[in-house]
């Protein structure tokens, strides 16, 4: 969690919704049981505590190193540098910006890797998003659809886009790729209205507008 933003300034701490925009997720995973401990890795412990945040059993804010800080350094490395320092079976990691991820996916997620896991068929996660449309490269030539032969967009191959929401992994995965997706990734398909990273002011207003659908979701429900 970064104290400074490029494109949305201050946005881990901006009042979305009711509440610091950090407190969506970190909410959503002191609702996960299966999610033992919520490490915070920041170089903004300060603006944490003047939010409130209050560090206990299953709250921690790590002080991220100077030579991992910055905008420009690979969340691989931030990532290694937790690995190396925090033992833990498995590693979940998710981001601020990810506000509207729902516990209930969460505990999906978990258990879809920890079958696939068992079966010997992944060695990690990531949620993705899937896309049926029609892409165009940049000179307008198309991607991967025939303008002359059209069939429609649901009977096109579907392609998946990762969405930065969610990453499961183990140290030993890390290990043999230095990322955190493995060499044998699932990919997990998370709810569309859940899957809003917000990178832009766009996308900020987006979110606000999905939350507010949600929220009265749930309460017609």
């Amino acid at each position: 969690m970064k104290a400074n933003s490029e494109r949305v300034r201050g946005k881990n701490f901006r009042y979305f919704c009711g509440k610091p925009l950090f407190r969506w997720i970190l909410d959503t995973l002191l609702e996960v049981r299966e999610v033992d401990q919520v490490l915070i890795n920041t170089d903004a412990r300060h603006i944490l505590v003047e939010n409130g945040l209050v560090e206990s059993d299953r709250v921690v804010i790590r002080d991220r190193s100077p030579e991992i800080c910055g905008d420009l350094v690979s969340m691989n490395k931030i990532i290694a540098d937790d690995v190396q320092n925090v033992p833990a079976d498995l590693y979940l990691m998710t981001h601020t910006t990810n506000p509207l991820m729902s516990a209930d996916t969460i505990r999906k997620a978990v258990a879809a890797f920890r079958q696939a896991q068992s079966l010997g068929t992944a060695d990690s996660l990531f949620t993705v998003d899937k896309v049926q449309t029609r892409f165009y490269r940049a000179d307008g030539s198309p991607v991967n659809h025939d303008p002359a032969n059209l069939v429609r967009t649901q009977d096109l191959e579907p392609w998946y886009e990762e969405n930065s929401n969610l990453y499961i992994f183990t140290r030993a995965s890390v290990a043999a790729t230095n990322a955190r997706i493995g060499e044998r990734p699932m990919m997990y398909e998370s709810p569309q209205f859940e899957s809003i990273d917000i990178d832009t002011p766009e996308d900020w207003d987006l979110a606000v507008v999905a939350a507010q659908f949600l929220q009265e979701k749930e309460v017609a429900a």
